[in-house]
């Protein structure tokens, strides 16, 4: 018989179950299935692949649907009931043995960006799943119940905001706003969630979670270049998003003399640099980015009159946020001074740093500890939906190691043996918090 104990795990808000039996869960002696892990990765991959071995999954797309439905049958087989809120949140619940006690979540999502790769959020998906077919092979029945959850729209690459459902769940959107959402096409969330059948009738936020444990790629060079195996994430870096207008004139591109132009495109080219330089100003804890422009009735011999662009800054400190906000509002200001345009910018999105529990971190931590793993402490660059759940109940993060730190890109690559020590310390920790009370089969 396995024997094991952790312990009680307390977290904020009450302590919560830990492993009580005089029983040890150590790396030899319990693991997950890394080639069923990997499989499940590659098979997913085939919904939605490119040719470059990246995956197109957007939210509530066709391919999304596939997804969903390969993700239902196989929490199902592993023995979970499935359900779905009305913003298409899929939850999987593997029974404890005590049901009146909130479950352990686990997860994260399935979409993808438009050049998405294979294991953004996907892995934290199917190790969840892995955790769950795991435990069933050794056996263990844990006290409180653990829930898979697949968050829908993370990556917000079709509807905006990114981390919408999550976001809904935490309270910082009503759900009628975010299925009134529209993607470029016009197509409203409901719409979509109706085409695909995944507009459940659960209301958002009523399942409630003792905690919640996401694991996934760092998306980033560090943990990769310090040959470290996990990071134990214990911040989220706060994002500002912003909606701009730049409106100049249009006007013959041979006729016009370059000191009467008004010319959009021009505005815009220095509107980029500046936020390049604010975010570079206000380092190294502040980054910005501009990733999309759309110039109206573009053409080869017409100056650009009007455009649309989008921008974005990020820091792990609010106060800093304040700065390039201020920053940026006083560049626009002068740039269209200048140019005699006008920019127009709206902020349209703010999300606070997060701080992630730290009884969770420190369960996270315990068990990268108890495997063996090499690890160090690290901030998330990128917003995920634990950071919208860290606001409404205990939360943290695991990441592990991305090839060269690329991400959002079809060449974004992780190895077997990282994905497989990520999901072992996912399976620790949720064992952790969610207490086992019988294990009559060890995986040796």
């Amino acid at each position: 018989m396995l024997q094991c104990n952790y312990g009680m795990a307390a977290i904020s808000g009450g302590t919560q179950p830990g492993l009580s039996k005089g029983m040890t869960l150590t790396k030899s002696n319990l693991q997950i299935d890394s080639a069923r892990l990997w499989n499940a990765i590659h098979e997913t991959a085939k919904f939605g692949g490119t040719p470059k071995g990246g995956v197109r999954r957007l939210t509530l797309g066709a391919e999304d649907k596939q997804v969903r439905d390969w993700f239902r049958d196989a929490c199902e087989a592993a023995g979970c009931t499935v359900s779905v809120d009305a913003l298409g949140t899929m939850f999987a619940v593997r029974p404890g043995h005590d049901m009146s006690k909130p479950p352990i979540g686990i997860g994260s999502h399935l979409d993808t960006q438009p050049t998405g790769g294979k294991f953004d959020g996907v892995l934290g998906t199917l190790a969840a799943l892995e955790v769950i077919r795991s435990m069933n092979d050794a056996g263990i029945e844990t006290e409180a119940p653990v829930c898979i959850c697949n968050w829908t729209n993370e990556e917000g690459s079709r509807f905006a905001p990114a981390m919408m459902a999550s976001a809904a769940y935490a309270g910082e959107y009503t759900t009628d706003d975010i299925l009134s959402r529209k993607d470029n096409d016009g197509i409203t969330v409901a719409e979509a969630l109706d085409t695909i059948s995944y507009r459940g009738i659960e209301p958002v936020g009523t399942r409630k979670f003792a905690a919640f444990v996401e694991l996934h790629i760092e998306q980033g060079p560090l943990l990769e270049a310090e040959e470290k195996t996990i990071g134990v994430v214990d911040l989220g870096q706060g994002i500002v998003w912003y909606n701009g207008t730049i409106s100049g004139f249009a006007s013959h591109a041979g006729t016009t003399p370059m000191p009467l132009r008004r010319d959009a495109l021009a505005t815009f080219a220095e509107v980029v640099l500046a936020v390049e330089k604010i975010a570079k100003d206000h380092g190294p804890n502040a980054v910005g980015t501009i990733g999309e422009v759309a110039i109206d009735n573009p053409s080869r011999n017409v100056i650009a009159g009007d455009l649309k662009f989008s921008a974005e800054f990020r820091s792990p400190e609010s106060a800093t946020m304040d700065k390039l906000d201020s920053a940026l509002q006083s560049a626009v200001k002068d740039i269209s001074t200048r140019r005699k345009v006008n920019i127009a910018i709206d902020q349209i999105w703010r999300k606070e740093p997060t701080v992630f529990n730290t009884e969770i971190v420190k369960a996270v931590e315990g068990a990268t500890k108890q495997l063996g793993y090499s690890y160090r402490r690290i901030t998330s660059g990128a917003g995920h939906d634990a950071c919208n759940l860290a606001g409404v109940m205990p939360a943290a993060m695991i990441f592990v190691p991305c090839k060269d730190g690329i991400s959002h890109n079809e060449l974004e690559d992780a190895t077997q043996a990282d994905c497989t020590a990520g999901a072992n310390v996912l399976l620790h920790t949720t064992l952790a918090l969610a207490g086992v009370v019988s294990a009559p089969k060890a995986n040796t």
